[in-house]
């Protein structure tokens, strides 16, 4: 299982995990991209460990957005969080999201820090590191 620090065009670090249940305490505040799906228990993982920015696969959204559900639950703990379009990039696959992924949606601490849909998760943690926001930490 994947877990690396990678760099983003701005020279900033991002850390890249399979799970997102291989993030830990040191990971608070970083820029995450897993390869977790964004439901409502990852989210949990994402609350446990506060990343700045976190991503997940949105899984096509699935009944009810709940590939999605991450986002408004990581947005009530002031954490920014992202969902990538599963037809970019593989479930369970950080490294594969770093390199193809395409955000589908964004929470608001993640759309105040420059994030879009549309934008690829290395534009997306770029504009991040030089929007000048740290969400809630």
């Amino acid at each position: 299982m994947l877990r690396t620090t990678v760099r983003d065009a701005t020279g900033s670090p991002v850390v890249l995990v399979d799970s997102v249940s291989s993030l830990s305490l040191d990971d608070r505040g970083s820029v995450a991209v897993t390869g977790s799906h964004g439901g409502s228990s990852s989210a949990e993982w994402g609350t446990r460990f506060l990343p700045g920015l976190i991503f997940f696969n949105d899984a096509g959204m699935g009944k009810d957005r709940a590939g999605a559900a991450a986002l408004d639950l990581l947005d009530a703990a002031e954490t920014a969080c992202a969902v990538v379009d599963n037809d970019t990039a593989r479930i369970g696959d950080a490294d594969d999201t770093w390199q193809h992924g395409v955000v589908s949606a964004v929470n608001r601490a993640a759309a105040a820090g420059g994030l879009a849909a549309g934008q690829t998760v290395r534009a997306a943690t770029a504009a991040w590191h030089t929007s000048g926001v740290i969400a809630g930490r």
